[in-house]
């Protein structure tokens, strides 16, 4: 695929905001300066026929996955910033955080189970990245060998709180977790009797 540079990236998105600022854009937009180098190099590695999923702020993901700038732009223009999706680019997003995560999963078996050697691509944001779903799906794809990468875009914020005063701890800081391993006597549900009907 071909790579935009920083400076195109930019580029975009201060004509987005001009757009936005003159009323042109109704919708929510989401602005992504300051993670343009990241991105590049993160997209050197996705190939055209792998799929991305995306979230809310999806512009640059969209721009460096091959989708066509016009179309891009156009569709924000439509009110689809939030809503980029492209199924000729394998390109999806959802405005829910996680909302993309178990179908990115999913389309990754599927991938597997076809025996194709297509990647898939899942951005998240670091608020994301605390949620159940997230490490749900990390471990089930971990479990199941699926060929899916996924990239934390930390910004440190959670909207616009800190993300770490969201969670309110790094990690298991402070948190007193007990685990231990028993073999249980009993089925996982009933007693295990037989019973004649």
């Amino acid at each position: 695929m071909e790579s935009l540079t920083k400076e195109e990236l930019i580029e975009f998105e201060d004509e987005i905001k001009e757009l936005y600022l003159g009323a042109k854009i109704r919708s929510p937009v989401h602005f992504s300066k300051g993670n343009e180098e990241q991105l590049i190099e993160v997209f050197k590695e996705v190939n055209s026929e792998d799929w991305v999923f995306s979230t809310h702020r999806s512009h640059y993901h969209a721009l460096l996955k091959g989708i066509p700038r016009e179309k891009v732009l156009q569709d924000i223009l439509d009110n689809k910033s939030i809503h980029l999706n492209s199924s000729e680019y394998n390109f999806f997003t959802s405005a829910i955080v996680g909302g993309v995560l178990p179908i990115a999963v999913g389309v990754a078996m599927g991938l597997k189970m076809k025996g194709l050697r297509d990647k898939v691509w899942v951005f998240v944001g670091d608020m994301c990245a605390e949620m159940g779903i997230f490490h749900e799906c990390v471990k089930y794809s971990k479990r199941h060998g699926l060929g899916i990468n996924f990239v934390i875009e930390d910004n440190g914020l959670s909207v616009e709180t800190p993300t770490q005063d969201v969670w309110g701890c790094d990690e298991f800081d402070n948190v007193r977790v007990i685990k231990y391993k028993y073999n249980r006597e009993y089925p996982h549900h009933g007693c295990g009797q037989w019973v004649e009907f």
